[in-house]
């Protein structure tokens, strides 16, 4: 399968339809094994696949789930750091009711780095209405923001992204996210509205 994944992106003339048709077919296992050895240049060459896609909406990123529910999405990036060190979880849950804007999700980053660079957390949000972002993906993870209401139990404790080391990662930094197929996505990241070259590939676990 990551064979396939791999000639699909390699093949331009290959479709998003027909990279969404692949990993819809796949189990979880399968369709993590198949994203999760994609190349920077791959990832670039999905991310620009993409565009072509749907538009992706917030309940890609939680489903169904009751809010204060996590939902995981596995993840590769593509930044010069140690293969394991490129592999992370993005994690989403819906706020609780009354708690603000109700087009928004809350997350964090999980992964090996967490404990040293800290937890990034996140709000995602529609980028309807801004053209120029709308261009970059339907969704944007904004690291400027971070959840000023109760997250999930057990969450790490919420701090702003300019403190410790996260500033150096996740500070003044957008990811804009377009649809692969039901539980992949592909994000871009820029810094400070600047386009850093980077991409990571999310796949959603199924929820028990």
């Amino acid at each position: 399968m990551t064979a396939d994944l791999a000639a699909l992106l390699d093949d331009p003339a290959a479709t998003i339809t027909q990279l969404a048709a692949l990993l819809d077919g796949l189990t979880d296992a399968q369709r993590w094994a198949a994203c999760s050895t994609l190349s920077r240049a791959r990832q670039r060459m999905l991310y620009e696949k993409a565009a072509h896609a749907a538009p992706i909406d917030l309940a890609h990123f939680v489903g169904d789930a009751a809010p204060l529910t996590e939902v995981i999405h596995d993840g590769l990036n593509t930044l010069p750091t140690p293969a394991p060190l490129r592999r992370f979880q993005k994690r989403f849950c819906r706020p609780a009711p009354g708690s603000g804007a109700p087009d928004r999700l809350f997350g964090y980053n999980e992964g090996p780095t967490r404990r040293l660079v800290g937890p990034g957390f996140f709000v995602a949000i529609p980028t309807a209405g801004r053209p120029h972002w709308e261009a970059r993906g339907a969704v944007v993870i904004d690291y400027f923001q971070v959840p000023d209401a109760a997250v999930v139990p057990g969450w790490p404790e919420v701090v702003p992204n300019s403190r410790g080391l996260q500033r150096l990662v996740y500070d003044q930094t957008r990811d804009f996210m377009r649809r692969v197929s039901r539980h992949v996505s592909i994000g871009a990241a820029f810094k400070r509205e600047r386009p850093l070259d980077h991409y990571f590939v999310l796949c959603r676990r199924e929820r028990a």
